[in-house]
């Protein structure tokens, strides 16, 4: 698998901005990129030594939404998320600096 097709973007939440004080960041990857692949992938492409790979398959959630029309039922997409901890000698990823 290519480093390029397993991260797809990068998660910007509250939740993933604290993590960047402590070099965890927040990835959506590709739903059979395993482990051993986010850590090759993120190595690569952003040069710095990954210690751990956590990784979360998130569930699609239903939403509804009244409208003239009547009530509309819809599914958000389900995506793989994963969470990576650099090591503490590691350099910082250069991409999250702005957003500290």
């Amino acid at each position: 698998m290519n480093a390029c097709d397993v991260i797809i973007k990068p998660v910007m939440t509250e939740k993933s901005y604290a993590g960047i004080q402590n070099k965890v960041y927040t990835f959506v990857v590709s739903k059979d990129a395993t482990k051993v692949d986010v850590k090759n992938a993120v190595s690569k492409i952003f040069g710095v030594e990954v210690e751990k790979v956590n990784t979360v398959n998130v569930k699609a959630k239903t939403k509804t939404q009244n409208t003239k029309g009547g009530r509309t039922v819809g599914k958000t997409s389900s995506y793989k998320k994963a969470i990576v901890t650099l090591k503490a000698d590691s350099k910082p990823i250069e991409f999250f600096e702005n957003f500290k």
